[in-house]
């Protein structure tokens, strides 16, 4: 049974609109408007599994300390909580301790806040034992400060007057709790860790450059993996539909083999918990050697969903890896299509010539050529030489590894050989490097004999 939810924003006005952390969505204008950032909560609650019944944005010069939307505005929302007959109210942005506990109070039912809205959706998603850790490891940190007590007053272990009692009390059990299940929770991910490790380490063994899809939720990114794959990942309109990341294997026009990992898509006020939970999986961004970058195109707030992951990508340590820009729904945009106007547009940046643009369709397969072909340009990884190889006859392997791994241009029988001119991997032409012809030396000349001086003999 779904919940009944109503949604509630606050947009900052004057200085502290200015003042306000980075995270708030109502700054510069590389962010999204109020308005936008609650239909993109609408869209996160949906996902959840909850019936919008309503949406109000309160504008004020600073939150209320004590009911972050002011007394005035909650008297009105609990009308319209009895009336709507909601079971949960969400907040656009993260609540205090205090805040989250008087508007229980007064409404009577369910807060939720940003935060917590995002790591249900994830509880629900994850599906491996890894993804399942970093979510309840994220559960954890956000609701450790969130307990409340009179904290260190209450013990009564120590010595002195008023600390005599029974011992600990249920807050101070709580916490030790939490903190032993945080403590058992990041060990295992620490094993998960070592597991990758040795995981990259091995494909590492083998030249097989790794290429990383990263993008805002929702951007196509798990059909553009399906599409290049053949996967069966789940390509769903929700946001998060990916959670658990997915590698697979793809062969390039050059016939090189590469790796595709698909994650977690990334959203505006991503968790610093989640972010931090998440560090695992985030690695294998980290350690890419090109990411595909997933843009929606036919979003009006691609440019800010744009700015946010790279932010985002900043944040993780994988800034300065290789881009290409993927304009996907290219298929939706009106007019003639001009990739480099259209990503010069979404990076707000006039002057620049993104090179690494392409447009493409993931749902039709428009533009994949292009996609692909700018993948084996832009690889350092393994780059490709142009190689003569001299094979005899009769031995068949090293031409069928030549043929599995390189773009043969050219082939020639003599007599017991057959030569064959290939755009070669360099990690291939090592492994065949007995076979690669040798520039035919230039003949010397035979030198006549020197004459022989007769002396006579007196």
């Amino acid at each position: 049974m779904s919940e009944t939810a109503l949604l509630v924003a606050l947009n900052l006005t004057g200085r502290s609109a200015k003042r306000a952390p980075a995270s708030a969505a109502f700054q510069d204008d590389t962010r999204i408007t109020a308005e936008e950032s609650l239909e993109e909560l609408a869209a996160l609650a949906s996902t959840a599994g909850a019936a919008v019944a309503g949406q109000w944005i309160q504008t004020r010069p600073r939150p209320d300390a004590a009911t972050f939307i002011g007394s005035g505005k909650v008297e009105e929302l609990k009308t319209q909580v009895q009336f709507h007959e909601a079971t949960v109210v969400i907040f656009d942005q993260e609540l205090s301790p205090t805040q989250h506990r008087n508007l229980e109070r007064i409404l009577d039912t369910k807060i939720l806040d940003r935060t917590q809205l995002i790591l249900d959706i994830f509880a629900r998603r994850a599906r491996t034992r890894e993804g399942q850790l970093q979510v309840e490891l994220a559960q954890l940190n956000y609701l450790l400060p969130r307990l409340t007590g009179q904290g260190a007053s209450m013990s009564r272990l120590g010595g002195g007057i008023g600390t005599r009692g029974p011992g600990e009390t249920k807050l101070e059990t709580d916490r030790r709790r939490i903190h032993q299940r945080i403590q058992a929770i990041e060990h295992d991910l620490d094993r998960v860790r070592g597991g990758r490790t040795t995981q990259r380490r091995q494909r590492q063994a083998v030249p097989l450059a790794t290429l990383a899809l990263v993008g805002y939720t929702n951007a196509g990114k798990s059909t553009l993996f399906n599409r290049l794959t053949g996967a069966g990942v789940l390509a769903d309109a929700k946001m998060f539909a990916t959670l658990d990341p997915t590698v697979r294997q793809i062969r390039l026009p050059s016939k090189r083999q590469v790796l595709v990992s698909d994650t977690v898509g990334f959203i505006r006020n991503l968790p610093t918990t989640l972010v931090r939970a998440f560090r695992a999986t985030l690695e294998e961004v980290v350690e890419a050697e090109l990411l595909l970058h997933v843009v929606d195109a036919s979003s009006p707030a691609a440019a800010s969903h744009t700015a946010h992951v790279m932010a985002t990508l900043q944040e993780i340590g994988a800034g300065e890896t290789p881009q290409i820009l993927v304009l996907n729904k290219a298929d939706l945009l009106t007019g003639e299509l001009d990739a480099q106007a259209v990503a010069r547009r979404i990076l707000g940046d006039p002057e620049h010539d993104p090179a690494g643009a392409v447009a493409i369709s993931a749902r039709s397969g428009v533009g994949f050529d292009r996609l692909l072909a700018k993948i084996d340009e832009t690889l350092s990884l393994d780059p490709l030489e142009a190689c003569v190889f001299r094979f005899p006859v009769g031995e068949g392997a090293p031409l069928h590894v030549l043929h599995e791994f390189a773009r043969v241009t050219a082939k020639r029988y003599d007599g017991e050989f057959v030569e064959v001119k290939a755009m070669t991997p360099v990690s291939i032409r090592r492994r065949l490097e007995a076979y690669i012809a040798q520039p035919a030396k230039p003949a010397k000349k035979k030198r006549s004999p020197a004459r022989r001086r007769l002396v006579r003999v007196p």
